[in-house]
């Protein structure tokens, strides 16, 4: 199929589609006339570039894992590289946990200015305070 069909079908612009073939993860063969044709395989393999890149991997990680039109799965790297994809996510969601926790403290610290203070020894009072949480000493 041409890149225009091929664009049609997957809701992708055919820019984007001769990006992924620059990059190295989807082939075409060359007509005559110069125009690209795609195999039937095209639109499975823009949907799991898409997906792939929306469960955050990198092209670079697609690249390595995608079969060939003419192969398998390569089924070890490809569970070893969820299995460590799972892992980075909950690394990172305990990271924003903390972070969450620590934003959640500033906000209590800014909304709970005690009476009599000018915003300069409040922001001293509450900079000092985020000081303590970000280094863990409190």
């Amino acid at each position: 199929m041409q890149i225009g069909e091929l664009a049609k079908r997957s809701g992708l612009a055919a820019s984007r589609i001769r990006f992924y073939e620059e990059q190295g993860l989807l082939r075409a063969t060359r007509k005559a006339n110069g125009y690209r044709n795609y195999s039937p395989h095209a639109l499975v393999t823009l949907n799991i570039i898409v997906s792939a890149q929306g469960a955050g991997f990198a092209l670079g990680d697609i690249i390595g894992l995608l079969p060939s039109e003419d192969a398998a799965w390569r089924r070890d790297e490809l569970l070893s590289a969820l299995l460590k994809k799972v892992e980075d996510i909950k690394a990172m969601q305990k990271r924003l946990s903390q972070t969450r926790k620590q934003i959640e403290s500033l906000i209590a610290s800014i909304e709970s200015k005690p009476e009599g203070l000018t915003c300069a020894e409040n922001t001293d009072r509450v900079l000092a305070q985020f000081k303590e949480v970000t280094l863990g000493k409190s």
